[in-house]
């Protein structure tokens, strides 16, 4: 290679990466930097840094609980998996995949039979771990499951020791320890409208 041949390599070089920076900065700060200068995506919710969502958390949970409701309510295996992906990372994902899945192969929910409401926070507090959020809630669900002719009115209060991360650039739960499930406001039956 000639010496001008190299300078100018050198200088695309030079140039490329400069881009490359300058993109990184402008999307949200260095990929490699710390965790409180990034922002990651949360769904429905604008990008939030490691602080603003351990200050925002309980906007982030419910967030996420939508979606996870959102992919329980789906009948085919790969939608289930890749809504799940989305808010759910390592053991979470693998867990409440098969959590759904199985309840699939136990004889039921293979039609969407459930409709979410409403995911309310009830009580939550977060503490702050390296790299994460441990977020302590309880949560009730409200929606409305159908049978044949008629649908139950469902309001299922949970609670978890949630654990919530930044993955692929997204807050993601990473972890959860379900605590306790109070099924006591199953809900009332009613009969199903008419479709024709």
């Amino acid at each position: 290679m000639t010496p001008r041949a190299s300078q100018i390599a050198v200088a695309i070089a030079s140039a490329a990466a400069l881009l490359a920076v300058a993109g990184v900065l402008l999307l949200g700060g260095r990929p490699d930097g710390p965790l409180e200068t990034r922002a990651f995506t949360a769904p429905g919710l604008d990008p939030m840094s490691f602080d603003e969502a351990r200050g925002e958390f309980y906007r982030l949970t419910p967030a996420l609980l939508l979606v996870v409701y959102d992919a329980f309510g789906r009948t085919e295996e790969e939608d289930i998996y890749d809504t799940l992906a989305g808010v759910a990372g390592g053991d979470a994902l693998e867990d409440l995949y098969l959590e759904r899945v199985g309840a699939m192969a136990g004889g039921g929910l293979d039609e969407a039979d459930q409709t979410i409401h409403e995911v309310k926070l009830l009580t939550s507090s977060v503490t702050a771990r390296p790299g994460a959020l441990v977020i302590d809630a309880s949560w009730q669900v409200i929606g409305t499951v159908g049978h044949a002719e008629h649908l139950h009115v469902r309001g299922n209060t949970y609670s978890a020791d949630l654990t919530v991360a930044p993955v692929d650039n997204a807050w993601k739960i990473t972890d959860f320890e379900l605590l306790d499930v109070n099924r006591d406001a199953a809900g009332e039956t009613f009969l199903a409208p008419q479709t024709n």
